[in-house]
C-alpha cells in the first residue's frame, strides 16, 4: 500500500490549531476572552457602572452590579448565544449593546443610546467575565 502525501491545506489546518492550543496555555489567555477590536477593558467596567447596567444585571465582585431583572452577567464570556438569538461574538454583542430591539424585539433590555465605542469597551469587559 502505497502512502499518500497530505494536502498542504491539512498542514495549514494542523498548524493553526497547533498555535491556538499553545495560546491558550499562555499566562492569561483563559481570562481574555474574544478580541474586541478598539475596546478598552477599563473603561467598559466604568461604562458598565456610569450606564447603571448593575440595576438589572449582578456581577461577581461588582459592588454595583446587584441586579435580578436580566440574567447575571458574571459568567458571560464564557456564554455560546446573546439573548438566545445570535451567537456570543464581538460583533453581535457591540450590535445588541447598541440596539437590543434590533436582534430580540421583545427584549426587556432598554436601548440605552450606547455609541460605538462604548460598546466596544463594554463589550471588551464583559468578555473578561468569565
Amino acid at each position: 500500500m502505497r502512502a499518500h502525501p497530505a494536502p498542504v491545506g491539512c498542514f495549514a489546518l494542523l498548524g493553526a490549531l497547533a498555535t491556538i492550543a499553545l495560546g491558550a496555555c499562555e499566562p492569561g489567555a483563559a481570562e481574555a476572552g474574544p478580541l474586541v477590536p478598539g475596546g478598552d477593558v477599563e473603561r467598559g467596567r466604568a461604562a458598565f457602572v456610569a450606564l447603571g447596567c448593575g440595576a438589572c444585571h449582578a456581577v461577581d465582585g461588582v459592588r454595583e452590579a446587584r441586579g435580578r431583572v436580566g440574567p447575571p452577567l458574571s459568567d458571560f464570556g464564557l456564554r455560546t448565544m446573546i439573548a438566545g438569538e445570535v451567537p456570543n461574538t464581538p460583533a453581535n454583542l457591540v450590535r445588541w449593546l447598541r440596539d437590543p430591539q434590533a436582534i430580540e424585539p421583545t427584549t426587556a433590555m432598554p436601548n440605552l443610546g450606547v455609541d460605538e465605542q462604548t460598546a466596544r469597551d463594554v463589550a471588551a469587559y464583559l468578555y473578561t467575565r468569565r
